[in-house]
């Protein structure tokens, strides 16, 4: 089955006012790469994904959210749960999401994908080592969710976080919902939600 293919105003390419780069006209290339772009993540984003996870996490808490086979898993079963911001062509910030059919999460969520479910599961948010402290978590963040806005018989999103990401999070409008039965090793971990339901209005003027 070929990947859903998603129409949304906030997949679409978007224009920096200062460029990232400038080359003289006689070494411009005839076509050109959108100066930022955010788009549906695919199975050949998986190794780019997968480096900029693992440097994010495994010199803070030593565990990957998500492994390489597990990457390829989602990019593959649920693409238009992902997202993926590029500045000229480079992956700079992703997140990637499946979908959940229960109240809460529960450890087999961590690896499962389950279809046509009013719940999407973030599983990781990361920024490229070289382009934190910038803003574009909280960035990226937004866009996934009023991208999130547009996809019908979606209601909510979850997702576990360490508790100095709870602030985070709640500013982005997320409600601690308390302790999740989810751990990785030792660590444990805060459940949040966020509401994507009873935006009409919202929806009819954003173009979805």
């Amino acid at each position: 089955m070929a990947p859903q293919v998603i129409s949304s105003p906030f997949l679409k390419p978007f224009f920096l006012k200062t460029p990232l780069s400038v080359a003289s006209p006689r070494h411009q290339r005839r076509h050109t790469l959108p100066a930022s772009e955010f788009r549906n993540l695919t199975p050949q984003d998986a190794i780019s994904v997968f480096e900029i996870e693992r440097e994010a996490f495994i010199s803070v808490s030593g565990e990957c959210p998500l492994t390489l086979d597990e990457v390829l898993s989602f990019l593959g079963q649920c693409p238009e749960l992902s997202m993926g911001w590029f500045e000229e062509g480079q992956l700079v910030a992703f997140i990637i999401g499946s979908g959940w059919d229960k109240e809460k999460l529960e450890q087999k969520a961590m690896r499962t994908h389950v279809p046509d479910s009013p719940t999407v599961h973030i599983h990781v948010l990361s920024v490229h080592r070289q382009c934190r402290q910038q803003g574009k978590g909280s960035i990226v963040l937004w866009r996934y969710l009023q991208y999130l806005r547009c996809l019908p018989g979606l209601r909510r999103a979850l997702l576990v976080c360490e508790e100095f990401l709870v602030p985070f999070y709640q500013k982005a409008g997320f409600k601690a919902k308390g302790p999740s039965a989810v751990t990785v090793g030792a660590l444990t971990f805060t459940e949040m939600e966020y509401q994507l339901g009873g935006l009409a209005y919202a929806r009819r003027n954003s173009g979805c």
